[in-house]
């Protein structure tokens, strides 16, 4: 069976096993993949990732991040841009997430960034998800 939605399937697969409490999670890759979580590690929302190549197989492993009291650090991530629906934004309308506690990731011209960096070097693309 074929996934529709390959990124928001990604980020189910994160949410629920950080709900779980799952010490990791497999991931099939794509580049996209790889640039979102990277966007996830360097914002502090995961522990670390790598490519695995497990029997023949390539994933990627994310390892999920908890707080002292053995709760995820993600308490939400969301997928914006569906496939049925698009959501496009300039610069200048860039939304903030939880008042700027949140993360929004955003696919723009110069690749994957963080909606506070895309506002920062103004380019505007389309809104893939929120983490907050």
């Amino acid at each position: 069976m074929s996934i529709s939605d390959p990124i928001a399937d990604m980020l189910t697969k994160i949410r629920n096993a950080g709900m779980a409490k799952h010490e990791k999670v497999d991931i099939p890759p794509s580049r996209l993949k790889l640039e979102i979580v990277k966007i996830l590690k360097t914002e502090g929302y995961i522990k670390n990732f790598k490519k695995v190549n497990q029997d023949g197989l390539n994933v990627i492993r994310v390892f999920l991040k908890y707080d002292e009291g053995a709760g995820p650090v993600i308490h939400g991530i969301e997928k914006v841009s569906k496939p049925g629906r698009r959501v496009y934004m300039g610069y200048k309308n860039m939304p903030r997430v939880y008042n700027g506690y949140g993360t929004l990731i955003v696919s723009t011209s110069i690749g994957v960034t963080t909606g506070k960096k895309a506002a920062e070097k103004k380019v505007g693309g389309e809104v893939i998800c929120t983490v907050w």
